[in-house]
Formats: C-alpha cells, structure tokens, sequence
C-alpha cells in the first residue's frame, strides 16, 4: 500500500516573460519542494474509492473532478488497465495557493500507481501524463529542485538549498490562477539570472505575478511585511499566483521563532514551518 508524500512547492522566482497563442505564458521559474505537505495512499480494491480526510478535505473537489482522478483515469487509460484503486487523499496545503497542492496530489497519485503496478520512474509516459494534467504536475512529479520553462513544464535539474529552514504562510484567501495572469502588465522585465547558485539566481530574481495577486488580495503585502521583518529572513516572497508566501531562514531556530510571531500577529493565518531540499 504506497504512501506518498505530496510536497508543498515553492517558485523562489516567477519569471513572466510573455504571453502565448495557446491561452499559456512563456515563464522561467525555480521550483523547489518542502519536506513536508500532503500524503495520498493509493491500494488495489475490488471497487474504485476516494476519500479525504485532513484540514482542508472540505475544500477539495468532488470525487469525479479533481486532480487525484484525473491522474488515476488518465494512469489507467494509458496503461490500459481494468483495475480499481482505493484512494485517501490526506489534505494539509490550503487550495489555490501557490504552492501546486493539487499538482503535488495528482503527482504523488501517479508515483504510488506506478509502484502498485511496475511502472519506472522515468517511464516518458508518466510524465505525459503529468503534462496532460496541469502545467505544474511535472515538476512536482519530477519532484526536485529544477529549471523551468516554457509553460514551466520544460524542466532542467539545478542545484538545491540543502535542507534550508523555511516558513510558509497563507492568509487563507484562495486566489485565482486565472485572475491574477490577467492582471499581469505584460512587461517582460528580463530572464532569470544564468549562473550562480540556486539561492543567488532566485534573490537576484523576482515574482512577476506578485503585483496583480496584491491587487486581488492585498493581505499578501501584508504577510509578506510581518516575514521579512523576522530576524534571520534570508529571502521573503509570495509563491506561484499566491496567496502563498514564504521566508527561508538561515538557521531552524529563528524559522520557529517566526512562526511564533506570526501566531502571535495573525493566528487565523495558516503556517507550516519546514525545510526546502
């Protein structure tokens, strides 16, 4: 019975550099992934199942139109298999946040499906799957530090952050994808630096998407001030199309110290302290 964790990810930069024939956005964006997150468990049964459980089930689709069906049809559909699954999806990352929580399910659906069934890892067809499924599933399938491109689904391997301490939080306003790159100028304001570290390229970077998500939720300025003013904030940004912000830290211990004053400024914010690899 595979249990996968389903990580939150981050884009330490989101690069927007223009608009597409297709209804996409050409984007360069660093992805990363934390240690922690949501788990799906996925086992063989005599009738296919779905359940959720955890702080956010509520918020989740219905069972036949979400991003963890989808992946287990379109996973039997291309292997072509009778069989049925029983799926419990554990809910911990709030939806519609920045950080690929429904990409991270549907990719940690395809992960344990292929160890259920004797699928490689680095079975091409799994990660056309992913690209079928969203524009973020790859990465999250790929599930580690990496380039991305094109949709951000053109994916290159970069260096990691080595188990940096790091504090998300969500003000807990879903925003929408879709409103927030409307919004966005439309100015390409350059490419992601080429060399350097991981971390150096993602300081000298930014989020392109950062200012129209502000204008559809202005809370975001607003958690993002209490994070930066923390001691110890190596760097503090807002994650994906928001409303997801976070800070990485250059030590555990002020990390939790963070986290403490933002229970203390905002205890209805949802807060995850963790690491990025």
């Amino acid at each position: 019975m595979p249990v996968e964790v389903a990580p939150a990810k981050l884009n330490l930069a989101l690069h927007v550099r223009a608009r597409r024939a297709d209804g996409y956005h050409e984007l360069e964006t660093l992805f990363v992934f934390a240690r922690d997150g949501d788990t799906v468990t996925v086992e063989r049964a005599d009738a296919p199942s779905f359940a959720v459980t955890g702080p956010f089930a509520a918020a989740v689709g219905p069972d036949g139109d979400n991003l963890v069906t989808r992946a287990e049809r379109a996973f039997r559909d291309t292997f072509g298999l009778r069989a049925a699954h029983a799926i419990v999806l554990d809910k911990h990352l709030p939806v519609a946040s920045g950080i690929g929580g429904g990409s991270a399910d549907a990719a940690a659906t395809l992960r344990a499906l292929a160890t259920i069934h004797g699928v490689a890892d680095d079975d091409a067809r799994l990660m056309a799957i992913a690209a079928r499924l969203g524009a973020d599933v790859p990465a999250c399938l790929l599930g580690r530090p990496t380039l991305g491109s094109g949709r951000g689904d053109a994916l290159v391997p970069v260096a990691g952050l080595g188990d940096m301490p790091a504090l998300l939080v969500n003000p807990l306003v879903a925003v929408s994808t879709a409103a927030v790159f409307a919004g966005w100028d439309g100015v390409d304001r350059g490419a992601l630096p080429g060399e350097g570290t991981t971390l150096a390229r993602a300081l000298a970077g930014r989020n392109d998407l950062q200012a129209p998500a502000e204008s559809v939720a202005p809370v975001i300025r607003d958690v993002l001030a209490v994070l930066a003013a923390c001691d110890g904030v190596v760097m503090a940004r807002m994650s994906g199309s928001g409303a997801t912000c976070f800070a990485l830290f250059d030590e555990a211990a002020r990390r939790d110290s963070a986290a403490a004053i933002v229970a203390h400024h905002a205890p209805r914010w949802w807060r995850m302290a963790t690491t990025i690899g």
